[in-house]
């Protein structure tokens, strides 16, 4: 792994662990939740430093440039996943709560933008950073990373999704769900604006 890859990787964990600072209102809390979330793309930034310094080695398959072709599938992965967390912050025109707490019941629901495609482009913005790390670092430490990032993003969605589908906004986000892919955009285009 080389350092331009290993410093494009934690500028983007960076940007996933500063959203609650930059992005986020700053009234939401980080419960519990939040925390066991947050944990893997720590965890991932740690066997990143540790595998480049020599002390892990990932797993390589024994193909000649394999590691050059990881790598730059990776940096791909990192750099999409730095222009979707942009491209959704510059969607929203206020910040968000941490977690869609409580007493933060949203105005309106979203589906411009980086909503278009995907339901939820924070979380498919995450989804890939851990995957460039999985695959310029394969190692038991980033595939359990991103493994449990994926359930956990999966169930958190499925909360939201739920207490939207049963909110006022119902019908018309249930219409919504029916066009728009959760992490991945459908096939067949998003949803109108």
């Amino acid at each position: 792994m080389s350092t331009m890859y290993l410093v494009l990787a934690m500028v983007n964990l960076g940007l996933i662990g500063l959203l609650p600072r930059i992005f986020f209102d700053p009234r939401g809390r980080k419960n519990a939740m939040w925390w066991a979330t947050a944990a893997p793309f720590v965890a991932a930034g740690a066997v990143l430093v540790v595998c480049f310094a020599g002390v892990w080695q990932p797993w390589y398959l024994p193909v000649p440039g394999g590691v050059v072709i990881n790598e730059s599938i990776a940096v791909l992965f990192a750099c999409v996943s730095i222009a979707l967390i942009a491209y959704t912050i510059g969607t929203h025109r206020v910040p968000l709560a941490l977690w869609h707490q409580d007493d933060d019941a949203p105005r309106s629901i979203v589906t411009y933008g980086a909503y278009k495609y995907v339901r939820h482009p924070f979380y498919s913005a995450f989804l890939m950073a851990l995957t460039g790390t999985l695959i310029a670092c394969p190692h038991p430490g980033t595939l359990l990373c991103l493994v449990y990032t994926a359930l956990m993003l999966h169930y958190t969605a499925g909360k939201e999704e739920h207490k939207l589908s049963n909110s006022e906004f119902g019908d018309e986000y249930r219409n919504y769900l029916a066009h728009t892919g959760r992490f991945l955009p459908r096939l067949g285009g998003g949803a109108s604006a």
